[in-house]
């Protein structure tokens, strides 16, 4: 009875907020079409140049054997400390390399492929989701804050918490779907449905930052009568750059740090969504997603604030 009502709670805020934004929109219909093109706009210029060819390429490598081979050479650090299997290490530098939400994109194309099993899936997440340099140190560090050693610092915290997030979640067991999991495994490499599937992630996410754009917006007065550093990371818990642009611009240099890697860590509500939509098939529990960026929000949080002491 408690879990029912628990649940009609959540149902009517839920409602409650769509028709908030619905009637935002229908009171300044240009004004929201201009934001989602200038969300359109923001994915076609920085995030689809760099997602499309990463997810393609690593679509494809996740159909080779030859990854197999590569990820045993850390398959002993990864059993022992995650008890998960040796792709692990693959999924976690890919995830590295490129960001958000690439390294959910391959953890959910070897679950597709009968590489790994839902539990070792939901495991890699809590440690293979995570944000990338080019974003991190350059447009944060040195765009955002002016100073490339303020994005060192929020990469080294953000790649330890996700180091130590792992740990938390090792033990974590889910019901296993083995009949789907087979199924998927018959259906073997085929290069024209790699660039389809490539395509409609990278539409996906598109999709994604373009809703995020209006819903930040329509949260804008809201936001606008909580003091400038409070509305900045509360925006960023939604969307993680205009948060970190935010940021960036209303708190003093360490703190800004602090926030910026608490943030980034989390990923965003939005961020969380386009892992979502892309894992579809592993059908994550969204609590424990949300749990699993949450503590790794926390740990960046402890490390950023260790480092930031240690070094500014």
């Amino acid at each position: 009875m408690q879990k029912t009502s628990k649940l009609n709670f959540t149902k009517t805020l839920l409602s409650i907020l769509i028709f908030y934004i619905l009637f935002s929109i229908i009171l300044n219909p240009q004004f929201y079409l201009q934001t989602t093109l200038d969300g359109l706009s923001a994915w076609a210029l920085n995030v689809l140049p760099s997602l499309l060819p990463f997810i393609f390429f690593t679509k494809l490598l996740s159909s080779l054997s030859v990854i197999d081979k590569i990820s045993k050479l850390f398959s002993k650090p990864v059993e022992k400390l995650y008890k998960a299997p040796p792709l692990a290490a693959y999924c976690f530098f890919s995830s590295v390399i490129s960001g958000y939400p690439v390294g959910a994109k391959v953890t959910a194309d070897l679950y597709s492929s009968g590489k790994i099993s839902r539990t070792d899936a939901c495991k890699m997440l809590s440690f293979c989701s995570t944000s990338g340099p080019m974003f991190v140190i350059g447009a944060v560090g040195a765009g955002m804050f002016g100073n490339a050693l303020a994005g060192y610092i929020i990469f080294s915290a953000h790649l330890l918490g996700a180091f130590l997030n792992g740990i938390f979640y090792r033990n974590i067991k889910l019901k296993e779907f083995e009949q789907f999991k087979i199924k998927k495994e018959e259906n073997g490499f085929n290069l024209s449905q790699t660039v389809l599937d490539s395509s409609l992630s990278v539409i996906s996410v598109g999709a994604i930052i373009a809703i995020f754009f209006v819903v930040i917006t329509s949260f804008s007065p809201i936001l606008s009568l909580l003091p400038n550093s409070i509305s900045a990371f509360c925006g960023g818990l939604v969307e993680i750059t205009k948060g970190c642009l935010d940021i960036s611009a209303s708190m003093p240099f360490e703190m800004g740090i602090i926030c910026a890697s608490v943030i980034i860590s989390f990923g965003g509500i939005s961020t969380m969504m386009q892992t979502a939509a892309l894992t579809g098939e592993i059908k994550m529990p969204l609590k424990l997603m949300f749990l699993q960026k949450l503590t790794h929000a926390i740990l960046s949080c402890l490390i950023s604030i260790i480092l930031v002491s240690i070094i500014l």
